[in-house]
This record gives structure tokens, sequence and C-alpha cells, in this order.
């Protein structure tokens, strides 16, 4: 009874589809998320007659033939890059990536990391950072004594000072891009890090050809959309059920079975 062992992996394979759709929906309100789906594929087939084999010594051919599937297995979690709506916020130093494009953030043993969450502050140095404190790349430095400051679409970092005539330039914020966005790997906290699959970063400044702009003022909200997670998990729960169903109709069956005098 084989549907024994094909209706668990069925159950598994929804197990996974809840814990995504369930992590999509914990970060419906985080900055910057993007929305992952799991994707699945049939297991081999047990070729009980081969499709094509020959049925007589007259050559002739079997149309179809009995392939039994013996189940399901979780092929991938992939990531869904949309861009998600863009939030007003009037914080100077709130910014938004409109467009391809992740902001470069130095992590504390020196390696790059990727976001596209802006939602950075000044540290006591006076340093562009992240809210753990990483600093952004290139690095861009806001003296104290900076009465405003300014970021415009090609994320070139302008402050004025009390008695100055015209803003300082502090430095422009770069953006990156990947050949494969998807295949960049997830270590929490809005972060990326380069991988194979991925490729290597391709660093420009905003507002060039395939980059997006920056958005003062603005932060970039999940792309979760809430009702279609709704709808994913009825299908994913209705599934585990006719799976555990199965179980449960083979169990009978085998106890019939088992009954015969």
């Amino acid at each position: 009874m084989k549907a024994l062992s094909t209706a668990a992996t069925g159950m598994l394979a929804q197990q996974l589809n809840i814990e995504v759709i369930s992590n999509n929906v914990a970060n419906l309100n985080t900055t910057g998320f993007k929305r992952q789906r799991a994707e699945f594929q049939d297991l081999l087939y047990q070729n009980v007659e081969r499709v094509g084999a020959n049925s007589s010594d007259a050559g002739t051919v079997v149309p179809s033939g009995i392939q039994v599937g013996v189940g399901v297995r979780a092929a991938g979690v992939y990531r869904i890059t949309d861009q998600g709506s863009l939030q007003n916020t009037a914080n100077t130093f709130d910014l938004a990536v409109n467009g391809r494009g992740f902001f470069n953030i130095q992590l504390p043993d020196g390696q790059d990391a990727f976001t596209r969450a802006g939602s950075f502050q000044i540290d006591p140095t006076g340093q562009l950072v992240t809210p753990q404190g990483y600093v952004v790349q290139p690095a861009i430095v806001i003296p104290n004594t900076a009465t405003d400051v300014t970021i415009n679409e090609q994320g070139q970092v302008e402050y004025q000072e009390d008695g100055a005539t015209v803003p300082t330039v502090a430095g422009t914020i770069n953006l990156v891009t990947f050949a494969n966005e998807v295949g960049l790997e997830a270590i929490g906290g809005s972060l990326f890090l380069e991988s194979q699959a991925s490729g290597a970063p391709v660093v420009s400044t905003p507002g060039q050809p395939g980059f997006g702009t920056v958005l003062q003022g603005f932060l970039e909200q999940s792309n979760v959309n809430a009702v279609s997670e709704i709808t994913a998990m009825i299908s994913a729960q209705r599934a585990y059920e006719l799976n555990s169903q199965v179980i449960q109709t083979a169990d009978e069956m085998l106890q019939a079975a088992g009954n015969l005098r």
C-alpha cells in the first residue's frame, strides 16, 4: 500500500507550504521584505508497464503504460522580488529604492551585505548606519553641526551648516544589483549575502540604466498581500487534510485486507 508513504510526502509538502506562508504573514509589516513561495515537484514514477514497450511480437506498443507516482518533494522556496508600496515617513534618513538595486552594508566582520530596508540612522560619529549599527557603504559622515540633510534621487548626500551659503557634499549612496536577485542568501535582519547563484554584485550610482533611484523620506513596505496569503493558507490546509484522509483510507483498506478469513 504505497498510498501511505505517498500521502505522507504530501503532508510534509503542505507543512513546508504553511511554514513559508506563515513567515510571509509574520513579515507583513517588515520594511523591504519580499514574500516567498514554495515550489514542488513530483517524485520518480514506478513503471509497472513502461510506456512504448512492445506488447506483441507484431511490433505493437503500449500507448500509455502504467506509471504510478510515489509522491511529491519540495523543489525550492522562491523569493518574489516585486517592489512593495512606498510609504512617506518624512524622516530625513529613511530611504527607499524605487526600482532595482540594494543598499550596500558592511557587517562587523568586514563582509558586504545588501538590503532593501532603508530605515537608516546616524551613529555617534555621524556615520549613516542601519538600526543594528552596520555602516552604509560607501561611508557617509554627517557632522553634528549640520542643520539640514538632503539626499537626491541619484544618491548624492548634501548637508547645510549655519553660516554657509552653499551645501556641502558628504558623498554618494551607491546601489548594487545582481544578475539573479533570487539567488541571494538571506541571513535575517533584512540582509542578504552574495552567493554563487546570485552572481557578482554590480555597483553604480542610482538612476543609471538598470538601477533604481533613491527616494528620501520614504520606506519600501513588504510586498506581502494578506488576502493572497490567507487564500494560499486555506488551500494548503485543505490539501493537508486530503492527504491525511488518504492515509486513513489506506489504513482502513489494510485493516479490511487483514481481517479476511
